[in-house]
């Protein structure tokens, strides 16, 4: 006998459950992984974390695509009926309501569904809308904290947070920490001429771990007044120390940077995390908040809301970004919203010789990659649709005509089939011609810092043209533009050879055989725009990134497997901490 159709109802079900079954292993994976970062911080395995941290970022897209191929194997020819999976949408909001993070899950399904039916635009039908999903709207608890309250004695207090801060290695010099501690808060509470009572520290009871430092997160709270802290842990050949610590909002925003590698920290709820976080940084995105936790799909879920909320309450029109075009891509902005949106071109005029597969590849680099600080964290979306009427016509027209391939009409609107999404920075040549002298040098000397920092990540820009280069608003030199970006160890560093007669030194173009990977370091400074005073400051202090015998040497060291540390702080506050 055949078996009884089964009920469409029951059926929903079973699906709805396939879905939270396949997130709740993805979650455990992800905080299994996760929980590896004290053991690779004890070990002092800087590249057994970055390992881990491309294993991590990888992981969601891996659940989503077994997860629709499960699906599509259990549902035949139902995997794509409508119907079905308005009965399995609302059959999961029914199973997930009571869960940890119950926003999570729902944009694990919206992923899900996306694909499987290349929504364009949202269809809430059969997807969590991102508008209407808000993780942080329904927190009624706190994240875990370990409070200490100060009975008069800082010292006391800070020895017994510390001694709260466990790992299986010894601390160096643990009575100096707590000096350097206790001392960097009362220099901090004195330097704002703060005499109320400190009253108490609360710091988040997991350790934030980042490639090779560990990280202590808190605030410092008295009567009418809280300040941020951050505490960075160093282990060393004989112990772990206190390296630097961090009492204002900027430096701990730089800690937490779009430009940065995501933190590792087993959090039971992430939303309470953030809301603590955003306590301690107002100024900073919430998206960006569950992007560095290393939640990047809810995040950029987070900055879609973002975005469309900033659309409801503006009519600024889509514009080009500021700067010169570039060649590869079609840059935009809305004024009213810090993000920059990236088109790429149908065709790349001349001199670009790079495919459009390349520059994707490219970017899915920099996604997994050590950012070190200095690259965008540059975040793909797929099949937006925005209103044609919000677009400039100068816009509008480029859009037509050099990205008809990407951007399609329909109706209203413009369907976008694939862009980035990264935060809006100042370029750097702009920034160089309005800056004041002093801004402007100390924005070249970081420029030169960028590049030796992305050098030692194993990165080599490719185009050095100051219009590449972005400048934040903590005056930090990131680079954003990676079309020709690539690794250091592919490269061949070359020394521009001698000329032997004068006929040889008088060609516009080059004498001698260059190949495909080469690259002669000393002819960067010809290709740089600055001024006389910039050019000196920058051959200063950087003048070794424009020799072939140091990039040759940061290769020796990559192809060693060293792991050279570019550090979230200010070098200050090493110097200080490593004098204990």
């Amino acid at each position: 006998m055949n078996a009884p159709p089964e009920n469409p109802a029951t059926r929903a079900g079973a699906c709805a459950e396939q879905i939270v079954q396949a997130f709740a292993r993805y979650n455990a994976e992800f905080r299994a992984i996760t929980r590896r970062a004290p053991v690779r911080f004890d070990n002092r395995d800087a590249h057994g974390s970055q390992l881990d941290a491309v294993e991590r970022i990888e992981l969601y897209d891996r659940f989503v695509n077994q997860t629709i191929a499960d699906l599509r194997q259990s549902l035949g020819e139902e995997a794509q009926d409508r119907d079905l999976w308005r009965a399995v949408h609302e059959a999961f909001a029914e199973r997930i309501a009571a869960l940890t993070d119950p926003e999570f899950t729902k944009t694990f399904f919206s992923s899900i569904s996306r694909r499987l039916f290349g929504t364009v635009g949202v269809a809430p039908d059969i997807e969590f809308v991102a508008t209407d999903l808000d993780p942080l709207a329904n927190i009624k608890s706190a994240v875990v904290t370990n409070t200490y309250v100060n009975h008069g004695s800082l010292t006391l207090l800070f020895e017994d947070l510390l001694g709260d801060v466990r790992f299986r290695s010894p601390w160096r010099d643990l009575d100096k920490s707590i000096a350097y501690v206790a001392g960097e808060v009362r220099a901090a509470l004195g330097a704002q001429g703060e005499r109320r009572e400190m009253e108490k520290v609360e710091v988040i009871r997991p350790v934030f771990y980042q490639i090779s430092r560990a990280y202590v997160i808190g605030r410092v709270v008295g009567r009418g007044f809280t300040l941020p802290l951050v505490i960075a842990l160093k282990n060393t050949d004989s112990g772990v120390l206190v390296d630097a610590v961090m009492l204002s909002e900027d430096d701990i925003s730089i800690i937490f940077s779009f430009t940065r590698s995501y933190f590792h920290v087993d959090l039971e709820r992430v939303a309470e995390a953030v809301v603590f976080l955003k306590d301690i940084m107002p100024r900073k995105p919430v998206s960006e908040l569950f992007t560095v936790l290393g939640r990047a799909k809810q995040g950029k879920t987070e900055r879609y809301r973002e975005l469309m909320r900033s659309m409801e309450h503006t009519e600024d029109l889509f514009e080009h970004a500021a700067g010169e075009r570039g060649l590869v891509m079609v840059c935009f902005t809305l004024p009213s919203f810090d993000v920059v949106f990236k088109i790429i071109r149908d065709r790349f005029a001349y001199p670009k010789t790079v495919l459009r597969d390349e520059v994707l590849a490219k970017y899915r680099l920099v996604f997994i990659h050590d950012r070190a600080g200095r690259l965008v964290d540059a975040q793909e979306y797929r099949r937006l649709r925005f209103p044609r009427a919000r677009f400039s016509q100068e816009l509008l027209a480029e859009l037509r005509s050099e990205t008809s391939q990407t951007v399609h009409e329909d109706g209203d609107d413009l369907v976008f089939d694939h862009m980035y999404i990264e935060r809006r920075m100042t370029p750097l040549n702009l920034y160089l011609r309005s800056a004041p002298p002093e801004a402007a040098e100390r924005a070249v000397l970081d420029y030169g810092q960028c590049i030796r920092d992305l050098a030692y990540t194993n990165i080599f820009p490719g185009d050095l043209l100051l219009k590449n280069f972005g400048v934040t608003r903590h005056g930090r030199v990131i680079f954003y533009d990676y079309d020709e970006l690539c690794q250091v160890t592919d490269c061949v560093f070359r020394d521009v050879p001698q000329a032997t007669n004068d006929e040889d030194e008088m060609r516009g173009e080059a004498w001698f055989y260059v190949g495909e990977n080469d690259v002669f370091p000393e002819t960067f400074i010809r290709f740089l725009a600055f001024d006389e005073a910039q050019r000196e400051a920058l051959l200063r202090m950087h003048g070794e990134i424009l020799t072939a015998a140091f990039w040759r040497g940061v290769q020796q060291r990559l192809r060693e497997g060293e792991v050279v540390e570019v550090l979230p702080y200010h070098p200050h506050r090493v110097r200080v901490a490593g004098s204990l």
